[in-house]
Formats: structure tokens, sequence, C-alpha cells
């Protein structure tokens, strides 16, 4: 999933300070999961605005919402039809930098302002705790490695290990975090796997990955179909 954490009251203060009407909007997927943006988290935001103005002696209307999805359109739709109908000036969005983009995207003349920063693609590994595992490069090399990213998950990113810099299995970075080829390394040794890593890979390729706009991906067969008008 997509792993945010909140921004703090005063920055969220900031950015609608200029605004007399704004809707929070929060996320019912991965923002909620990692409670940075769900229902609660809009509640609490919301709550906290608002104290936060009647203390300064100020008058603002939070208005507060949630949908299951801020990056598809048909969840957002309600939102912007409600801006649209209810005068809205501003939103904050509580969604990842997807939702925000998405949402933005659909509203052209009202601004819409990020509520959470986006961390990772991550994983929950224990109660409150969520690491990431995924940097979502776009050639995913998983079968060659056990299952265990190393371009997420090792600090280096080297695609050929290990460095040589790590002790009882922990990175030299820190003592708190796994090197990750000796993660591959012990996972590849259970599935008797081992003698795929003898497999010089090249260096990546990032032009195809990182460059050249932002990427997508398409399926034709699910696209609607287009009917021209027939002309007489």
């Amino acid at each position: 999933m997509i792993v945010g954490e909140r921004k703090p009251l005063l920055e969220l203060k900031g950015f609608i300070e200029d605004y007399h009407k704004v809707l929070i909007v929060g996320c019912g997927t991965c923002a909620t999961v990692c409670f940075a943006g769900g229902e609660s988290e809009v509640e609490v935001v919301g709550s906290a605005l608002r104290i936060a103005f009647l203390r300064e002696g100020k008058e603002r209307e939070i208005l507060e919402d949630c949908v299951t999805r801020q990056c598809e359109p048909e969840f957002v739709e309600k939102v912007v039809q409600r801006v649209k109908e209810e005068g809205i000036e501003a939103v904050l969005s509580l969604a990842c930098g997807v939702g925000v983009n998405f949402v933005a995207g659909q509203l052209e003349d009202v601004p819409v302002f990020p509520g959470i920063n986006t961390k990772f693609f991550g994983a929950t590994v224990e109660p409150g705790v969520w690491v990431e595992m995924c940097a979502g490069c776009g050639n995913c090399m998983l079968h060659l490695t056990g299952g265990i990213c190393p371009v997420a998950r090792c600090s280096k990113s080297i695609l050929n290990g290990p460095c040589g810099g790590s002790s009882d299995g922990k990175c030299e970075i820190s003592p708190d975090v796994d090197c990750a080829w000796v993660l591959i390394v012990e996972r590849m040794k259970k599935l008797n796997t081992l003698e795929h890593l003898s497999q010089i890979l090249e260096p990546r390729d990032w032009s195809t990955s990182r460059h050249g706009g932002p990427r997508r991906v398409v399926h034709e067969e699910l696209k609607p179909v287009e009917t021209g008008n027939e002309q007489e």
C-alpha cells in the first residue's frame, strides 16, 4: 500500500488561512489503513482546525467528507459535485499524492492542498509500524531475489550484493536496518534457489522508468469503444 503521514496542524492551517469555506476529504483505502487520512483522521483534523481558528476569533466553515478512493473518477465525482454545489473555496485532501493530483485535476478553479506526506510503498510489519518494500521502479526483479526487493530495501539499491558493509545481518548505516542482501541470501537458501545469484545483473536503464514524463499502464481491452457519428 501507499504509506503516508499526516502533516503538522500548523502547516494545514496555513494552507487554508485565506479561505472561508473548506472541505476536508479523506481516502478510504491506503490513507485509512496507515491512520493518516481516513474518516477518523478527517474528524480529528476538522475539529482541530475549527478550534484553532476559533481561538483566533476567525470564522471558518470546515466541512468533512471521505470517499473510497481519491484516485478514481467514480468516487471523486461526488466531491467535485459537492464543491460546485456548496460553493467550497478550497479542498484539503488527506489522500496520498496521487489522490491530491487526481482531485486537483478535476477541480480546475479550486485549490487542492495535501494533508499528508506520501512516504513510500510499504507493508505493515507490526501494529503501528510500516516499512518500505517497493520502489515502483517499473522493472520488477523479485523472481531473481527471492521476493525481496534490493532496489527499495537495500540502502544503496545494489543489484548484485551484498556490499560487505553489513554486520550481524544489519546494514552499516544503522543497527535498526536489516541488510536486504542478507535477507535475500537466507531466503534463497531456504528456497534452494541460491544459484540464481550467480547471474550478474546489468545496470538498470533508469531512463525507461524514471524519466520521460508520467508513466502509464494501458489495457486497450478496457477502454471504452469510441463510436463516431455518421456524417450525412
